[in-house]
């Protein structure tokens, strides 16, 4: 894999969108017709059904994405950096219910990312990039839960995406079931008062 998370070397998550208005409503409208197409699918769902979703014509897919790879890469880099987002804007609850409630998100985004993560180069340095920008954004919320005594303190941020992430590439027979043991991990990670 690409640098390791957390040092000063990890490539930066970066999609080039486009800056005139019109192109960049496109531009999204694409991502979100294949982030559902991809959801639905898998990562072989059709380039022209993501073109017809998204209400633009293939040249229009194709001139803003190459390739499926690129469009794969730019849907994934797009969660990643939503994931990121939501860490910041949780910084009025207290630190538990902070980390809880992101990880509740990690967990949505990861279930639902994993046939994009299928497509991807693991060894890039751009899935390098979105899993240190995943660290840079739970890490502190895992430190100010453990800091107020709330989150155990012989568990890092790595261990943390590790159960994540096995979680999230489970089976469930539906949401209240990965709900169920999200909540027992959660457990496992909260300190007993």
């Amino acid at each position: 894999m690409a640098t390791a998370p957390g040092t000063s070397e990890t490539p930066r998550v970066a999609v080039a969108r486009p800056q005139r208005a019109s192109s960049r409503r496109k531009f999204d409208a694409l991502i979100a017709a294949a982030r559902d197409v991809f959801a639905d699918d898998g990562v072989n769902g059709s380039l022209e059904e993501i073109a017809r979703r998204a209400g633009v014509g293939i040249g229009t897919l194709y001139r803003n994405f190459p390739t499926r790879q690129a469009l794969l890469e730019a849907v994934y880099v797009d969660e990643v950096e939503a994931l990121a987002r939501v860490a910041d804007e949780l910084g009025d609850l207290d630190p538990w219910e902070t980390l809880a409630t992101w990880l509740r998100q990690f967990v949505v985004y990861a279930t639902t990312k994993r046939a994009v993560v299928e497509g991807l180069n693991l060894d890039s340095p751009l899935f390098g990039a979105c899993i240190a920008l995943i660290h840079r954004a739970g890490e502190p919320l895992l430190k100010a839960a453990q800091d107020a005594g709330k989150a155990r303190s012989d568990v890092g941020f790595e261990d943390v995406r590790l159960l994540i992430n096995g979680i999230a590439s489970s089976n469930f027979a539906g949401d209240a079931q990965r709900e169920r043991v999200l909540g027992m991990a959660l457990d496992g990670i909260k300190t007993r008062s």
